[in-house]
This record gives C-alpha cells, sequence and structure tokens, in this order.
C-alpha cells in the first residue's frame, strides 16, 4: 500500500511538469473561433473597385480578387504597429473572422536580393517592433506569416548575421506565444525552387520552428500548389529525421494557377489560384501576396513600384493570359 501511494505521489508532483513543458501556442485553433477567413475592407483591390466603377474590368476584379481573403502585410509604413495589428485584428474579431497578417520589417530584410530592402534599423529595433505587433493582436484570433524570405537565402550573408537573424525570428516566435496565444504562427520557409529540403529544415529549426505553429510556402511565388505541397512533406521528413518532430505548412496560393515560368518579378501569362480556405493539400491555401499588385518594375509590371495595384495585371490574372 505504501508503494502504491509513493508512486501516486509521484506521478500527481510530475504532472505540472508535463504541463509546463507542453507550448502554449499551440492550445488554441483560430480557425475554430471564428467562422471563416476576413476580407480586408481596405486592400488595394477594394480602393481600386471603389474608384473606378465604371471600368470594363471591374465586375470581374472585383468579384474574382477584391473579395477573396488576403493578407495584410505589415511594416515600418504601418505607422505604430501595435495599433495597427490590433486595429485589423479587432476589426476582424468585430466580424467573427479570421485575419491573415504579415511581419515584413525584419533588420536587413532581402539582405541578398535586395528587391525588397529595407526593415527595422537595428536587431533591437526589430524586437521591440515585433513584440508590438504581438501585444497588439493580444488574445483575438489570428494567422501570422513571420517575416517572408528571411531563411530563403544565406549565400551572402556571414554566419555571424545568420545567427542574428536565426535569434530575431525565434524572439519573435517567444513574443507571439507570449502575447498571443490565440494565433497561429508561420515561420516562412520560401519556395522549392530556393534551399533544398534538408537545408530549409535545418535553417528552421535553428531559427526556433518548434515554437512556431508551423512554416509557410511560396509567399509571392508561383510555384503550383502540388509542387509547394511535395516540398513542404520532404521538408517535414527532413525535420522528422533530424529532430523528432514535424510541423503543419500553408502555401500561397495567390497567383499559382499557371503555376512558375520561372520568372518571379511580373511574370506574364500567370493566373490567381485556389481562393483562401483550409484544407487542400496543405494546413491551408492563403493569398498572402494579392493578386494584381506589382512586384517591382519588371516584367509585364514596368514602370511600376513594388506594390502598386495595376488593374490590368489583376484583369489578366483571372483569366490566365
Amino acid at each position: 500500500m505504501r508503494r502504491r501511494f509513493r508512486a501516486l505521489v509521484a506521478a500527481f508532483l510530475a504532472m505540472p511538469l508535463a504541463l509546463a513543458i507542453a507550448p502554449s501556442a499551440h492550445a488554441a485553433d483560430p480557425t475554430t473561433m471564428t467562422s471563416g477567413f476576413y476580407v480586408d475592407p481596405d486592400s488595394s483591390a477594394k480602393r481600386w473597385v471603389a474608384a473606378n466603377p465604371g471600368d470594363g474590368r471591374a465586375s470581374a476584379i472585383n468579384a474574382s480578387i477584391a473579395n477573396t481573403p488576403t493578407a495584410r502585410w505589415f511594416g515600418s509604413w504601418s505607422g505604430a504597429v501595435g495599433t495597427a495589428a490590433g486595429a485589423y485584428a479587432g476589426a476582424a474579431d468585430a466580424k467573427d473572422k479570421l485575419p491573415l497578417l504579415v511581419a515584413y520589417n525584419i533588420y536587413n530584410r532581402d539582405y541578398c536580393g535586395g528587391h525588397s530592402a529595407g526593415g527595422a534599423s537595428s536587431p533591437s529595433a526589430y524586437s521591440s517592433w515585433i513584440a508590438q505587433f504581438a501585444g497588439g493582436i493580444a488574445n483575438r484570433p489570428a494567422v501570422v506569416l513571420l517575416e517572408p524570405d528571411s531563411l530563403g537565402d544565406y549565400g551572402c550573408m556571414t554566419q555571424s548575421q545568420i545567427a542574428e537573424r536565426q535569434g530575431m525570428l525565434s524572439g519573435a516566435l517567444a513574443q507571439f506565444n507570449r502575447q498571443a496565444p490565440n494565433t497561429w504562427v508561420y515561420l516562412d520557409a520560401g519556395n522549392p525552387g530556393w534551399a533544398g529540403a534538408a537545408t530549409m529544415a535545418q535553417r528552421l529549426n535553428d531559427a526556433g520552428l518548434r515554437q512556431a505553429h508551423g512554416f509557410s510556402l511560396n509567399i509571392s511565388n508561383y510555384f503550383t500548389t502540388a509542387e509547394n505541397t511535395a516540398y513542404g512533406n520532404a521538408v517535414n521528413n527532413e525535420l522528422r529525421a533530424r529532430y523528432g518532430y514535424t510541423k503543419p505548412f500553408v502555401v500561397d496560393s495567390s497567383r499559382n494557377g499557371n503555376g512558375s515560368n520561372g520568372q518571379w518579378c511580373n511574370p506574364a501569362g500567370r493566373r490567381i489560384g485556389t481562393p483562401t480556405q483550409t484544407g487542400g493539400g496543405a494546413e491551408m491555401l492563403l493569398w498572402i501576396k494579392a493578386p494584381g499588385e506589382s512586384d517591382g518594375n519588371c516584367g509585364v509590371g514596368g514602370g511600376s513600384s513594388a506594390g502598386q495595384f495595376l488593374p490590368e495585371v489583376a484583369y489578366k490574372m483571372i483569366y490566365g493570359y
């Protein structure tokens, strides 16, 4: 009897430890806390349609793009990011919808490519910015895509810079776990054409993927959902073999309806993909990059600036020509 009592006491004392090591970020499912995805009422497509009701392209753009739930991107242009993220998550919460937010402000952003260079002025400035971002969302349900492109290309970075970036991402994930318990955070993992699955698995793990809900693929790119699903599964196979865990992943399907032609900057002949939904081969298919928004002064967007809404590009993307 005494031996059994001691065993029961030992089991009871072990319970708080078991609970403590369960990551709080996985406790809530924001998709079940809401009645669907949030449509940004102030998206670039919405604004263009409202300003050009007589344009012959407006009806198609409104039906096929402007009313599809699409992520809103936050960066230095967002002003006080805690206020901005809080207002956006709050507006979605008021409608019982799930918002998609992109955090895009890491120090030395796009350091090797340079096309989207910018970001916070220092690692400490980024730490403060992302803490305010998470605090703004607070307990509201949300999905956050964390720092697109940040793990895709280390080719021009020193080991010290790589470690610095990993620390910023890991710190960001810790902030969301602490301040935004009803947010699913996906650490960005580039796309199938960027880094091999084994390389990406190591980069994700070293940047704190265990703290995240999952990882994201294909943001602002054109690879098919099937290609991304195969790549995501390969990354998970590497994670399982090397580190003993796997993670869910999401795919940006906004512009992958015709797949990739090998170009990334406003390529011709692309098409919108499957609208935002749960499932579809990944945990979710999401419109993260808004169709019709320019990648920069290149391709069919010649003369435009990154992020500018191009109605002719949007219109052609609906029909795939």
